[in-house]
């Protein structure tokens, strides 16, 4: 490679084309093909390269505490997940559509594990998610409510195409913060989707939010466009939820 080259290369950001230039020229010499086959190779390896990053920004950024795929999901050990359902939410549609999906089972079912896969698989195709423990939103929003920055918190959260809150249980929080929650449900509604697992049954959730009026409102919004999925089946002690 010739300085020149390789400085507009670099130029360019083009990182994995210049650590591959070598020996793709070699290989390209050896095969006698022609210039624009030999680019081609080059600029593919690029495309895939950048794709890798992204995508590994993408999970950084969606803040998962691990990353579990629906491909090791251990279906077999959980009769009580419909595989055909959850093949078929994998295919995405339900986020154009901006349908939610809530699961709903006991403690180690395999909910997070499910939800996390789906949205890894959204991840994969670009999309911009967040995976967020049902406390540590609870904290967030009751932290805003002290700083005034309740609708800046908003704005962020309403934007995602996809938000995972996971463990949505008992939780001893205030009027105010069940008041921003509701907010955020009733802001997504119709726009964009939200997965939500939960060990409680839709009619408990006036237990820990408070106000039944206003739980009946955000249950009228979240169930509108809705994938409810109970899980009844065995403990999967080498995945959450």
């Amino acid at each position: 490679m010739t300085e020149e080259l390789e400085q507009l290369m670099k130029s360019l950001h083009m990182k994995r084309s210049t650590e591959i230039y070598a020996e793709q020229l070699k290989a390209a010499e050896k095969d006698d093909i022609t210039y624009s086959d030999f680019l081609s190779r080059l600029l593919r390896a690029e495309w895939h390269s950048r794709q890798e990053y992204s995508l590994k920004a993408r999970i950084k950024r969606a803040r998962f505490p691990e990353v579990w795929s629906l491909e090791t999901f251990p279906f077999a050990k959980q009769p009580g997940v419909n595989k055909r359902q959850i093949r078929s939410l994998a295919e995405l549609e339900f986020i154009p559509k901006a349908e939610n999906i809530v699961f709903i089972g006991k403690s180690s079912m395999g909910k997070t594990g499910l939800a996390s896969g789906l949205l890894l698989k959204a991840l994969e195709n670009g999309y911009r998610c967040q995976f967020i423990r049902a406390q540590d939103l609870f904290d967030e929003m009751y932290a805003s409510l002290a700083d005034r920055s309740s609708r800046k918190l908003l704005n962020r959260l309403v934007k995602l195409d996809v938000l995972l809150i996971d463990e949505l249980g008992y939780l001893n929080i205030k009027s105010e913060q069940a008041n921003i929650f509701f907010k955020l449900i009733e802001e997504r509604y119709r726009h964009r989707p939200t997965i939500i697992t939960t060990n409680l049954a839709y009619d408990e959730w006036p237990n820990f939010l408070g106000n039944p009026e206003m739980v009946h409102a955000l249950l009228n919004r979240l169930r509108h466009y809705c994938h409810t999925i109970r899980i009844d089946g065995p403990e999967l002690r080498d995945l959450q939820g």
